[in-house]
């Protein structure tokens, strides 16, 4: 999602769209949401056993596998329709009771704590709840957490050594960082970040925090974290704050002998080491339950979790089913992130709201 707010999203040069932070509100993005549904592929289940909608704020390579192999295995058609996650999940309020989707598979849980919130999420099965640590899913059991990402620093040695480096997300405050920081604040990975600060410090200090990270970062403020990844690593800019996967589908994507950047943690339990989660649920309003009950179960059984681990250019981390990422990266479990709760991190409307009080909306 983007500082566009309400637009749905592009499409950048890898075919990694980028999640853009817009607030969940019903009444801004309404207008949006019944046009944007002519510009979204797919076709509605109807009331076909044998297929079901998919309403997908996933990268769409990652969506693709999955729905692939889900396909291949029990023969259930999925029509995709990808899109922002809030303004999928706006159009499916405006939908109401005729919302073709059977299923929502997001980037983040704001939007599916949005959901849940207006009672539009079938609850769903246990086993399938049980595939998840109970931390990754909705504490209602509405939705369940399929896969996670994490916030790190990205910086070119070129530029900044590491020991300059902020340990804290409150120091790119400094003035020092000014010209040299990157940022993609209308990002929803970078919304997670400042709920946790407003958590931390209040809102007052995290307004004024957003205010001077604004001010660091002027002439390097990016649409998406594909730019803050791919220009640091050209050295356009000295750091920058993205999630790790960015940076490792860089290095898939153009070589390592290519890479000029590294990426770096704040110290451990710092606000802006944040996990992020992937998740999925049922709308109540699907006429498919069972299949779409079935699909929700797929995304979190031993398949789907070894492709988003290890054959997709996903480099998340799968959190169910007790698989690990077949990506160098460091694992999941030596992770020291800041121990906010996935319901704490709640909608992000509070933390839209600051965005937008400090201008980076």
């Amino acid at each position: 999602m983007t500082a566009r707010g309400m637009t749905a999203r592009g499409m950048t040069a890898r075919g990694m769209g980028p999640r853009r932070l817009t607030a969940l509100a019903v009444a801004a993005l309404a207008a949006v949401a019944m046009t944007g549904c002519s510009a979204l592929s797919g076709s509605s289940s109807g009331s076909d056993p044998k297929s079901i909608t998919l309403y997908s704020g996933q990268h769409p390579q990652t969506t693709q596998k999955l729905v692939a192999a889900f396909e291949k295995q029990t023969g259930i058609q999925v029509s995709v329709r990808s899109d922002d996650e809030a303004v999928l999940a706006n159009q499916i309020v405006t939908e109401g009771s005729r919302s073709p989707a059977d299923v929502f598979y997001t980037e983040n849980t704001p939007p599916l704590e949005f959901l849940q919130g207006k009672g539009l999420l079938s609850g769903l099965r246990s086993s399938t709840l049980a595939a998840t640590p109970s931390r990754y899913n909705s504490a209602q059991g509405d939705w369940v957490g399929v896969s996670a990402r994490v916030s790190v620093l990205i910086y070119n040695p070129r530029l900044i050594s590491q020991s300059q480096l902020p340990t804290s997300v409150m120091q790119l405050a400094d003035p020092k960082y000014r010209g040299k920081l990157a940022l993609a604040a209308g990002e929803t990975d970078f919304q997670p970040i400042v709920t946790s600060v407003l958590r931390a410090h209040g809102s007052a200090a995290t307004e004024t925090w957003l205010k001077a990270v604004k001010a660091n970062a002027a002439g390097h403020l990016y649409p998406d974290n594909e730019t803050v990844t791919s220009d640091i690593n050209r050295g356009t800019a000295a750091l920058g704050i993205i999630n790790q996967y960015y940076w490792y589908r860089l290095r898939a994507e153009i070589g390592t002998g290519a890479m000029h950047s590294k990426i770096a943690f704040f110290a451990p339990h710092d606000p802006g080491y944040v996990l992020d989660v992937s998740g999925a649920g049922v709308l109540k309003s699907s006429n498919n339950q069972a299949a779409a009950q079935r699909f929700v179960a797929f995304l979190v059984g031993k398949q789907a979790q070894e492709i988003i681990g290890g054959h997709s250019l996903s480099y998340e981390y799968p959190v169910a089913s007790g698989v690990t990422t077949a990506a160098p990266e460091t694992p999941l479990r030596q992770l020291q992130p800041n121990p906010i709760t996935l319901g704490e991190l709640g909608t992000g409307s509070a933390a839209v709201a600051l965005l937008r009080r400090a201008g980076l909306l």
